[in-house]
């Protein structure tokens, strides 16, 4: 009896306590995973329809890169993540503020259901591309902002990770 109680115990023990444990590991080999903590919350893409996508390319004579994560909430409603730069080319272990959503610039975007925001000038973040392999389309980072949503909201995105293939 006091084994089956133990392996109930071990069994309850495998799953991670602390946020970060429950984000997936820092690589970068193109293992197509994205996580991070949302307001000390672990935010795992899933459940949604294209859950996570990644897309660099040349367009109109800028770089645009694009990485976002979605999934669906307990209501059903669609949260994303998603960074991206326009008109701006990113390079290997190369750190990147994000900023306003304009030319030339990296930023961040939050989203829930079909109501967007970006970072600003007022509400920043980093973004460090800690790999970029055009051989096999590969690009692995890290990355943090915080960003008020339409009702005014600040929401701390913290220990962030990706590492994606990409499409161009």
């Amino acid at each position: 009896m006091l084994l089956i109680v133990s392996n109930c115990n071990k069994n309850d023990d495998d799953q991670p306590t602390n946020p970060i444990d429950q984000l997936p590991p820092a690589t970068q080999t193109g293992a197509g995973t994205f996580g991070c903590l949302l307001d000390g919350e672990p935010f795992l893409p899933g459940n949604s329809q294209n859950p996570l996508d990644c897309v660099y390319q040349f367009v109109n004579g800028g770089y645009y890169f694009s990485l976002q994560a979605n999934k669906r909430d307990d209501l059903n409603n669609r949260i994303t993540l998603s960074l991206s730069t326009k008109s701006l080319e990113i390079e290997e272990n190369e750190v990147f503020n994000l900023l306003e959503n304009i030319d030339g610039n990296a930023y961040g975007r939050y989203s829930y259901a079909t109501l967007e925001t970006y970072t600003s000038q007022d509400y920043t973040g980093e973004l460090t591309i800690t790999k970029l392999d055009f051989t096999n389309n590969i690009v692995s980072g890290t990355f943090w902002y915080d960003i008020e949503d339409y009702n005014g909201v600040v929401h701390q995105i913290r220990e962030g990770r990706f590492d994606m293939q990409f499409t161009q």
